[in-house]
């Protein structure tokens, strides 16, 4: 005998085609913001169904409503098993779940950037091909910056995401489809058609009835009044994101308060918002309506009337949060005959309709077990790429979409030895190192750079293990490399060393004292121009020998006064030419002896008065002539003798003529011989006069200035005979003041 389910209650349809398979009982349970499941008992005459024809297949069952219409129970089959037989039929049972289902049997690592949640909950639906879904929401969700997918199923991800923002879903059942309907709020729901109004009769009623609830339970339960939470926003780390939602119950006990941190928020209008959802989450279990009954079209996510209660107060308009049902068909018997009518029972769970549902954070959030390592990366053509926050963008190892490229992560931030205002350590990590991950409180939305290691590409600066001894810092210069700043410290014993080096400049602040002891040599190669600057005063001790060498010229210029004092000897070389300029007086002590040799000549140019002392003898040694020009009186005074000796005669040149003197005077008995060599003897002093011709007339010479008055003697010229007499003789050209003169002639 063929099976048939054209006249029953309760049927099936399959991707087997009609009448297959027969249903003989389903439990199906739904849920907002749950995953419906139904548990189908089923019959066949065939006893070798395949699995594998059924599997992932939608399924359909039907059941007939007193009205007339069909509530329908669409879904896919996610498992199929066959458990027994019954006569000649072969008894199979098989789930049937949403197409949300299957999200439960994917997984994956990925970056979400700038999306809001029910953007990215719609992206993964269709990613899975799925479109089966309505968006009924009546809000507005802020966009996350970053939100990360981290290995977790593609359900628990966008189940958390929707808990977090206080979206839930339902579904909408028709022949062969299912809809899913994201829902936030009293708007999203609809009236079950045919149960606008739901009676309820006392148990002993029922069977005088049709769809009605005989069972009816109203539970209050003591919940939080209140709830507070707050965040940290580093950009403003002073700014108070603290936020608090209060409705408390009209009972006691009903100020309770739920403080909880972080509130995964920055902006307090954010806070403020998420504060009132988890309070209305809270809130939404404080009154629960449990019924049973036999009422065929009851879903979860619809709402009705409650009428005929006898508290009247219970004669409201709910919202369905869950559904159970049992269904149980006519009986098949081996030979196909039916035993009695379908059984239907349900129960319900329901809050007020007016009551705001939000579904509990049931779903865990990833964490992350501990730090990761990344890749830096950053725009194309770039060596550093950050922002003002000192920030990077990473490549995860995990993340198989992203471009490596400036849209690979969020922002990270990076730790550094010390984070003061204006002032602390920074080494922003660059593009192509490997940094060590970390993650506040393990959440992969809140990544944090932690560090940073070598690895076979982005090797260390120095050979290990030979120059392990070596500890420092070398920079890369940007862009192109090939240049570098680098302090290293070598730590081999009996060889230490601390070398800098500077690619370009150096810049070197010092606010107050600087001090260097250095306890052997120092040594200092400027290749090109050195300028030094003392504001003030400068001290310059060296204990022995002092060189310095000047390839070019050299300028000192002191604004005061210039001290030098040397405890020994002194040598200076002048290679070509000196010029020392005085602007007044120059005073010049020396001690002991002074030579000065000039190997060419020698202009002296005094531009007042000149005074010479010299404490002992002078000595002038000229090698050819002297000319001196005076241009006022000269007058010359001698403690002693005075000798001119001039081997070639002298010619002594006054207003009143020129005379020329070559004889000798002696200072005793006075002899003048002309035509040779003379020699003049004077008391007091001594004047030679070698090579001198005299002409001399009368007793005074003023051509010379000389003034000769005879002193009890003769004198007579032109003979070579001896005259002896005594005179006085003043010069007058010079000023000199001879007394009593011996002429020998």
């Amino acid at each position: 005998m063929t099976l048939s389910q054209q006249a029953r209650e309760l049927s099936v349809s399959t991707s087997l085609g009609d009448d297959v398979l027969l249903l003989r009982g389903m439990a199906a349970s739904e849920q907002l913001s749950r995953l419906f499941e139904y548990q189908l008992e089923l019959v066949s005459e065939d006893i070798d169904i395949r699995h594998s024809d059924l599997l992932g297949q939608p399924a359909t069952v039907r059941v007939s409503l007193l009205d007339g219409g069909q509530r329908y129970f669409s879904g896919i089959v996610s498992r199929f098993s066959q458990v027994g037989f019954d006569g000649a039929f072969a008894i199979y049972q098989a789930t049937l779940v949403p197409w949300l289902w299957f999200l439960t049997r994917t997984a994956d690592c990925r970056i979400f950037q700038d999306k809001t949640v029910p953007d990215i909950v719609k992206e993964i639906f269709r990613e899975h091909g799925y479109t089966d879904f309505e968006e009924r929401l009546s809000a507005s969700y802020r966009q996350w910056g970053y939100c990360v997918q981290y290995r977790e199923t593609d359900f628990n991800f966008v189940s958390r995401l929707m808990e977090q923002e206080g979206i839930y879903y339902y579904f909408v059942h028709e022949e062969g489809k299912h809809t899913l309907i994201l829902a936030d709020g009293y708007s999203a729901h609809n009236a079950i058609a045919g149960c606008e109004e739901v009676p309820y009769y006392p148990p002993d009623e029922t069977a005088l009835h049709g769809d009605h609830i005989h069972e009816l339970t109203v539970a209050q339960v003591v919940q939080s009044g209140a709830y507070a939470h707050t965040d940290f926003d580093f950009t403003a780390p002073r700014k108070n994101l603290f936020a608090k939602r209060s409705s408390p119950k009209p009972h006691e006990k009903a100020d309770l308060e739920v403080y909880d941190y972080p509130g995964a928020y920055t902006e307090s209008g954010d806070g403020e918002a998420y504060a009132r959802v988890r309070l209305e989450e809270i809130h939404a279990g404080y009154e629960l309506i449990h019924a049973r009954g036999h009422v065929r079209g009851l879903a979860a996510g619809g709402l009705f009337n409650l009428v005929n209660y006898p508290r009247d107060d219970q004669n409201r308009e709910y919202l369905i949060l869950a559904t159970d049902y049992q269904l149980q068909s006519d009986l098949f018997g081996s030979a196909g005959a039916t035993a009695q009518g379908p059984i239907v029972r349900c129960s319900i769970t329901a809050i007020d309709a007016q009551t705001p549902f939000r579904p509990p954070r049931a779903t865990p959030r990833p964490s992350v077990q501990g730090p990761q390592t990344a890749i830096v990366v950053g725009k194309s053509g770039e060596e550093i790429w950050t922002d003002e926050y000192g920030r990077v963008k990473v490549q995860f190892h995990w993340d198989r979409y992203g471009k490596s490229d400036e849209n690979s992560s969020c922002w990270v931030r990076v730790s550094h030895p010390w984070a003061g205002k204006n002032w602390g350590a920074i080494a922003i990590p660059r593009i192509g190192q490997e940094v060590i991950v970390d993650f506040l409180e393990g959440d992969p939305d809140q990544p944090i750079i932690t560090g940073r290691v070598y690895n076979g590409t982005e090797m260390p600066p120095y050979s290990l293990p030979a120059e392990a001894v070596f500890s420092g810092v070398k920079s890369n210069s940007t862009k192109g490399g090939g240049g570098y700043n680098e302090y290293v410290m070598d730590d081999t014993q009996g060889s230490e060393l601390i070398r800098e080096h500077g690619q370009f400049d150096k810049d070197s602040t010092v606010e107050h004292d600087l001090r260097e002891h250095v306890l052997h040599d120092r040594s200092r190669d400027v290749t090109n121009n050195e300028s030094i600057q003392v504001g003030v005063d400068r001290g310059l001790t060296v204990g022995n020998n002092e060189t310095t060498t000047i390839g070019a010229n050299r300028t000192e210029s002191v604004g005061g006064n210039e001290n030098i004092s040397i405890g020994g000897s002194r040598t200076e070389t002048v290679a070509a030419n000196e010029t020392i300029s005085i602007g007044a007086s120059r005073s010049e002590a020396v001690g002991a002896s002074e030579s000065v040799s000039i190997g060419a000549s020698r202009v002296l140019s005094v531009g007042a008065s000149e005074a010479v002392t010299v404490g002992a003898s002078r000595t002038e040694q000229i090698g050819a002539s002297l000319t001196q020009t005076v241009g006022g009186s000269v007058k010359l005074s001698s403690g002693g003798p005075f000798t001119i000796n001039a081997t070639g005669g002298m010619t002594i040149v006054a207003p009143g003529g020129t005379k020329v003197i070559d004889f000798e005077l002696n200072q005793i008995g006075g002899t003048i011989k002309e035509g040779y060599a003379s020699k003049l003897d004077f008391n007091g002093a001594v004047m030679e006069v070698n090579g001198i011709k005299a002409e001399v007339t009368g007793s005074t010479n003023a051509a010379v200035g000389l003034k000769f008055e005879k002193v009890g003697a003769d004198l007579s010229a032109g003979s070579l005979n001896d005259q002896k007499f005594a005179l006085s003789m003043l010069n007058e050209a010079t000023g000199i003041d001879m007394a009593t003169l011996k002429i020998l002639m």
